[in-house]
């Protein structure tokens, strides 16, 4: 339309343009907002197609489920000889049999594993908690069924959120599959689905989630754990109690094979320890007070993966160090930092949770680093002053490498808080471990005269093994580090040696009860074992094999030297 204002009226010319003007803008509006309409509406059926694909998918995946199969925690079994070979195969994969996973239901029934004890307390916490959960690349199943877990065995009031951290998986089910299942299956559960865009690590992914909780309490979760009945309960209680109090439930074992929920029973359990070469390991419980108790029991150091601490608490105290990378070494870091700091560190018996133990890790951490061993080297140097000498044998490499970041921060957290000295840390809360250069007759390697060392052989910290002969190593590798105690054990941290009726040497579990155990170190390098009246030799002995003992002979393969020895126990 042409339209033609007047020019002899200069203020009717401007309302005639000012009324074309509207009108061009008008129709520019309504076309833009035909145009958004049709996007929107576009958009409205993508996300109805999404929406319809991802339910095919759950409505498919949710047919498979058979009714029944492991609940009350019974290892289960398929009966179709194809989902048994592909279970078989999953596991050698992904050291889980997936396969089963998926087939049993999201909710299943568990048996109550607490001591009958337990159920004489009465919990009235007050405090809500906020579950933090972090995968990557986790199966959707063992997810979801760790949540359910959470749902079903904690009571609403209690229970303030759940935080799923995806530590930026690549897998397509968690990218939308999952969020779909939360919003149609749980929604009406506070439940938040965090995406991280690209890979954080344990660590750091787990601050993300803390971030944004709002609950009382933290409560820190792996991805592949059930809950059992009351579990949250006695932990909310006792951090009510004392909130510098940080909390670690009994871990039960899930079978990755066969999902069975096992226990040790319901009154054998361990604590938290560690080895010298910075790895958590279980202990057993060494105050005699303490055995048998259903309260909380002090622990030494946690596992890492299942905790509960004031929310508050854990931002006062330090949180994680958020320089650590990738995965490993922060449970220790925390667990000392803990109790050097003013807090303390304690196991829950009445509080089980069940949790998938794999054989190996089914993924990979970015660029292959050593996260385990940086991450430990700077809470050595943080946090075990001089006694960091003992875990730098291990790792000599690390001890003065720039690849372990700045530690000012962390040093100056320490001040601020005004901490103990890890001395204190191992009279007052670990008296019974074990330090291989204090309070000993000997230590270091033990060579013979033909340049071969004593040598644990690789032995893993939960086997037991030959004591080993090895090439001695021109430096003091903790293979061949070991020590004569004050008790007379020959002994490499948590192993002893032990000689047998058949003239062989096992390095087993210390018990310091055992006659087989005792060693005497003459003047003239014999290592002498009393109860069998027998030496240590190498002869006829092969590189890489067990020692034995023998009659005693004046012999260069029964004739060995320590590095350094403080006194002898016999001189002849």
């Amino acid at each position: 339309m042409f339209v033609r204002c007047p020019r002899n009226k200069r203020f009717v010319s401007r309302i005639c343009v000012f009324v074309i003007v509207l009108v061009i803008v008008i129709y520019f509006m309504r076309k833009m907002q035909r145009n958004n309409e049709a996007i929107v509406s576009e958009q409205l059926q993508n996300n109805v197609d999404e929406s319809n694909e991802y339910e095919i998918k759950l409505r498919a995946y949710e047919s498979k489920i058979i009714p029944n199969l492991g609940n009350n925690g019974e290892g289960a079994y398929l009966e179709n000889s194809e989902d048994r070979e592909m279970g078989k195969e999953a596991l050698k994969k992904l050291a889980l049999n997936t396969v089963l996973s998926d087939r049993m239901p999201l909710n299943r029934t568990l048996r109550d594993p607490r001591n009958p004890g337990c159920t004489e307390f009465t919990y009235n916490p007050t405090l809500t908690a906020s579950v933090v959960i972090i995968f990557y690349n986790e199966i959707l199943s063992v997810i979801l069924r760790t949540v359910w877990s959470v749902i079903l065995q904690t009571p609403k009031h209690l229970l303030h959120e759940i935080i799923l951290v995806d530590d930026a998986s690549t897998e397509e089910d968690v990218q939308g599959l999952l969020q779909y299942y939360l919003d149609t299956r749980l929604k009406n559960h506070n439940i938040k689905l965090l995406h991280l865009n690209h890979r954080m690590g344990l660590i750091r992914a787990r601050l993300q989630g803390a971030r944004i909780s709002t609950g009382d309490v933290l409560i820190f979760l792996d991805a592949h754990c059930e809950a059992t009945v009351s579990w949250m309960e006695p932990l909310l209680a006792r951090i009510e109690e004392e909130r510098t109090a940080v909390l670690v439930p009994i871990i039960d074992v899930i079978e990755a094979n066969n999902l069975a929920y096992s226990t040790n029973g319901d009154t054998s359990f361990q604590v938290g320890g560690f080895t010298w070469s910075g790895h958590f390991t279980w202990i057993d419980i060494q105050d005699d007070d303490d055995k048998g108790k259903l309260t909380p029991i002090k622990s030494p150091t946690m596992a890492g993966g299942l905790f509960a601490i004031d929310r508050k608490y854990f931002w006062e105290i330090g949180s994680y160090d958020e320089q650590m990378d990738g995965w490993g070494g922060e449970n220790l870091e925390m667990s000392f930092r803990i109790w050097q700091c003013g807090g303390r560190l304690e196991t829950v018996p009445c509080s089980r949770v069940g949790h998938i133990f794999r054989d190996f890790h089914p993924y990979s951490f970015p660029d292959n680093k050593d996260t385990h061993g940086i991450n430990t080297a700077r809470l050595a140097h943080v946090w075990m002053d001089d006694y960091k000498r003992l875990f730098f044998i291990h790792q000599p490499a690390l001890e003065n490498n720039p690849v372990i970041g700045d530690l000012t921060h962390r040093t100056q957290l320490r001040k601020k808080l005004k901490c103990q000295s890890f001395k204190w840390y191992l009279d007052n809360v670990y008296p019974e471990k074990f330090i291989p250069d204090e309070n000993v007759y000997a230590y270091g390697q033990v060579r013979n005269k033909f340049d071969m060392c004593l040598d644990d052989l690789q032995l893993q910290e939960d086997k037991i093994g030959p004591l080993g002969l090895y090439q001695c190593h021109p430096y003091l590798a903790m293979s061949q580090y070991f020590t004569l105690s004050s008790k007379g054990e020959l002994r490499k941290e948590q192993f002893c040696a032990e000689a047998f009726d058949n003239f062989e040497v096992q390095l087993t579990g210390c018990h310091s009860h055992n006659r087989e155990q005792f060693w005497l170190l003459f003047k003239n390098g014999t290592i002498y074992n009393p109860s069998l009246k027998k030496c240590l030799t190498s002869e006829g002995v092969e590189t890489s094999k067990g020692l034995r003992i023998d009659t005693c002979k004046n012999s260069m393969h029964q004739k060995w030297k320590f590095t350094y020895v403080n006194s002898t126990v016999v001189t002849v």
